[in-house]
């Protein structure tokens, strides 16, 4: 950059959409977070299922990018990826992990944090079936987070297995869900004064003790 970026320090946002109290939330997390989601979705903000998913490496190296929840359930937030990936080396040296909602939008943001497992193969290949033909060879096609001479292997790669597999490509071993079984949840509700509300759900045994947290 040729010249600083004085204004950055001065972006500022007064938030006073909704609030967020520890006595009118769902005393479970999960039904929380189904009751945000929905209201994402029925405000049409931009790709509501998008989410920030953190990893750390076998040397402790903090890395993100986003992905997008394809399942939901009592045993937790599920996404579909590369295996071979660099998320799914980072997985399967620590199989920990957080996820982070944030629909600018609502002023809203929802953090989750827990231990992460593979999903059952039949689980992924359902979805896998479900996906566009074009995604179907795309799993084929990328050698994800590879380094590549150019987007023409990946136009090649893809024209080869369209070729291979026509309309029915079985789902690739190096692909499938991962599923977080979480054990803390955090809501963020942007308040007026940068009094924000923030409420913890914390995991105890089979139980969710709800706490709210300074913000």
């Amino acid at each position: 950059m040729t010249e600083p970026l004085s204004s950055i320090a001065d972006l500022r946002k007064s938030y006073e959409r909704a609030e967020l109290d520890e006595h009118a939330s769902q005393p479970n997390p999960l039904d929380q977070f189904g009751q945000w989601l929905q209201e994402a979705i029925d405000a049409q903000v931009p790709e509501p299922n998008a989410m920030t998913l953190a990893t750390v490496d076998a040397d402790l190296r903090p890395s993100t990018r986003v992905v997008l929840i394809k399942g939901l359930d009592e045993r937790g937030i599920v996404w579909y990826t590369n295996y071979d990936s660099r998320k799914g080396q980072a997985l399967a040296g620590n199989p920990h992990a957080a996820l982070q909602f944030h629909w600018v939008e609502l002023e809203r943001v929802v953090r989750i944090e827990g231990r992460v497992e593979k999903v059952s193969a039949q689980e992924s290949d359902a979805y896998y079936a479900s996906r566009p033909l074009d995604s179907r060879i795309g799993a084929w096609a990328s050698p994800q987070s590879q380094v590549i001479a150019g987007r023409a292997t990946l136009v090649a790669n893809a024209a080869k297995y369209g070729a291979l597999y026509l309309l029915n490509p079985p789902r690739p071993p190096h692909w499938g869900g991962y599923r977080l079984l979480p054990e803390r949840w955090e809501f963020w509700q942007g308040r007026k004064s940068r009094l924000h509300d923030r409420l913890r759900y914390r995991l105890e045994g089979q139980n969710w003790l709800r706490e709210r947290l300074a913000p």
